[in-house]
């Protein structure tokens, strides 16, 4: 193996796994991207270090200018690791409940943390962001909702990596958070395989499943409208919060794989994709692990009680 010049020479190529022991039809095979092995631990590494370098190369970010960004948690992970090892100064807005393990990640690579409304969740730390980089121009906002370098990302590596690994693939499944990877990557699935199904996980309207939201809450992820999301996406699934605990729990005990609660959830949506293939008809769906499970230890979702933990997802931002 060669000798890399930086650990952000890390960031992408991720292996992917056969997980089919979780398929419920034996013609459909279910294969697992596994996102979490990025240096800083999650799928978020690729669109923070692509937002950086994009903002270096058109002159929006100059040496030693603080950057400030909304996260709930990995995004704002992934950047302070790059920020620090680029001497760029990082503002992470974040709701004040996070869990343990995010705050204390954030902390490890020197990054300020402004405390958003816990109970705003997500959509407060970004409206806070938003004001504060009206009253602070100097700052360089690179706002992953927004930034085009989200999705050109996924277009540009994370597709890429699938298709040349599964290169049968027939659907692809992922979380719709900020919907960079479901944009970026379908997008380049159906350029070159337009029969390739692309399908969005989300949770019920009103409910918590971490790291993902519901378009019908109100907030459409700009990158979302841009890339033409409602014509690029071929279906739904809808996963509940105790079913991503279900799923997460079945990664780590059927297939080995230690991933937080979003990848439980987009491992539940690849099975409820797997179960509507016709009978006798072959599939091979692929998901994405978005991020490992060492950030969720504290939340006790895989030695708790289902429903305790189900339940506290409703006052502790996980993802």
């Amino acid at each position: 193996m060669a000798v890399l010049s930086s650990v952000l020479d890390l960031v992408g190529n991720t292996p992917v796994v056969d997980v089919s022991q979780l398929s419920p039809n034996p013609n459909v095979r279910i294969y697992a991207k596994l996102e979490s092995q990025n240096p800083a631990g999650s799928v978020k590494d690729r669109i923070a270090k692509a937002m950086v370098d994009e903002a270096e190369a058109d002159g929006t970010l100059s040496p030693g200018q603080t950057v400030l960004e909304p996260s709930s948690g990995n995004t704002g992970i992934a950047l302070a690791m790059i920020c620090q090892q680029r001497g760029y100064p990082l503002k992470i807005v974040l709701p004040e409940n996070v869990s343990t393990e995010r705050r204390q990640l954030l902390e490890v690579w020197g990054a300020e943390i402004i405390p958003s409304p816990g109970a705003q969740g997500s959509n407060g730390a970004v409206r806070l962001a938003q004001e504060l980089s009206m009253e602070h121009p100097e700052w360089a906002f690179l706002y992953q909702y927004g930034n085009e370098a989200n999705p050109t990302a996924h277009y540009s590596t994370t597709g890429p990596e699938i298709l040349d690994d599964v290169p049968e693939i027939t659907h692809f499944v992922a979380g719709l958070g900020t919907s960079g990877t479901l944009m970026g990557v379908g997008t380049y699935l159906k350029e070159r395989k337009p029969e390739v199904k692309v399908m969005a996980v989300e949770p019920p309207s009103g409910e918590i499943v971490d790291g993902l939201r519901s378009l019908e809450d109100g907030f459409i992820p700009p990158v979302f409208d841009k890339w033409g999301g409602l014509e690029l996406l071929d279906g739904k699934r809808i996963v509940r919060p105790i079913e991503s605990i279900e799923y997460t729990r079945r990664l780590a005990t059927d297939a080995g794989i230690f991933a937080g609660l979003s990848s439980g959830a987009a491992a539940a949506g690849a099975v409820r994709v797997a179960e509507r293939i016709p009978e006798g008809e072959e599939a091979h769906i692929v998901f994405i692990v978005s991020d490992g499970g060492w950030k969720y230890l504290s939340t006790g979702a895989w030695t708790d009680d289902i429903d305790d933990v189900a339940a506290r997802a409703d006052e502790i931002v996980y993802f």
